[in-house]
């Protein structure tokens, strides 16, 4: 008897035991658990706030530094004359400009007008030889220029990443390429070497490319230096990353120059088939289509074909050239 009640004790205890093991320690461990969780989180609050500030701060001044970039470009969008005329890689004067802008615009004034041009002819002549030929001259100098500056600007770039990787200064890097790079980047970064050696800032001086060579890659290169400079970071990974973009963005104008080129040539062949048409008859028969320049209403039929043509030829020329 005295057996079978302790045996009953012992079941009874070890069932309590077992009821205590399953309901009542979870809550006991899990109080304890929530209290360390707690505590964990008191003392990592104050870590992740601190975090939480520097990227916040890191952020500001990216946005500053990018407002500052973008409000510059916005005063460069008005180019003078004189900065034209450095983009186009001429080193003349705006009184030089002028001069001989007025030579030419003479000269094409006077000499239809000699041989028996009429007077509004010879005026529109001079007119459009005076002002447009030589800022279209500038113009033709100057995407040949951004076009060799383009080509060059990737190597350059990993010139300098390569240079910051090894241990160099951004200063000695640019330096390096100010030296040995072709033209007109040469020109361009030692540009910057001699300003910031006058006192200017590196970041200043690199943006300052922009408004000498207004290409969107240019740009990117004066704000990659100027963040680096006010929130720091890895320079040499940055500068990787642009000289991706740069080739990329390369091999993408080249692409849309390879698809664009037969748009480009039926644009052509229908530009150039009205005043081929016209020189074919003058030659055949050229008192039938002299009347377009004997008669009044022949020139107004002229005049009116003229800008009916040159409306066409500019809108196929806006459709099939691509900006990006």
């Amino acid at each position: 008897m005295n057996i079978q009640s302790l045996a009953l004790a012992f079941l009874a205890a070890l069932t309590v035991g077992g009821i205590a093991w399953v309901f009542i320690y979870p809550l006991l461990s899990g109080e304890r658990q929530s209290e360390k969780r707690r505590a964990s989180l008191a003392r990592t609050e104050p870590v992740v706030r601190a975090s939480d500030r520097n990227l916040r701060s890191r952020r500001e001044q990216v946005e500053e530094s990018l407002k500052e970039i973008e409000q510059r470009n916005k005063k460069a969008q008005s180019v003078a004359l004189s900065t034209r005329i450095s983009q186009a890689g001429l080193d003349w004067t705006k009184q030089k400009f002028l001069i001989i802008s007025c030579v030419l615009g003479g000269a094409f004034f006077l000499v239809p007008l000699v041989f028996g041009a009429g007077l509004l002819a010879s005026a529109g002549l001079g007119f459009a030889a005076g002002f447009g030929l030589p800022r279209w001259i500038l113009g033709f100098l100057k995407k040949r220029r951004e076009k060799k500056f383009l080509d060059a600007l990737p190597d350059a770039v990993d010139v300098i990443t390569r240079g910051i990787k090894s241990g160099l200064p951004l200063f000695d890097s640019i330096r390096v390429v100010a030296a040995d790079s072709p033209e007109p980047l040469r020109s361009e970064f030692s540009a910057i070497v001699e300003t910031q050696a006058i006192g200017m800032p590196l970041a200043e001086a690199c943006a300052r490319l922009y408004e000498r060579m207004p290409l969107p890659e240019a740009n990117f290169f004066g704000i990659v230096i100027a963040i680096q400079q006010k929130s720091g970071g890895n320079l040499s990974e940055a500068l990787g990353n642009l000289s991706k973009v740069l080739r990329d963005r390369k091999k993408m104008a080249g692409k849309i120059q390879a698809m664009s080129t037969e748009a480009k040539a039926s644009a052509g062949i229908i530009g150039s088939l009205p005043p081929i048409v016209m020189l074919l008859v003058y030659i055949s028969t050229p008192d039938y289509i002299s009347l377009l320049w004997t008669e009044p209403t022949g020139r107004l039929m002229l005049a009116g074909c003229v800008l009916w043509m040159s409306i066409g030829i500019f809108v196929m020329k806006r459709m099939i050239n691509f900006d990006f």
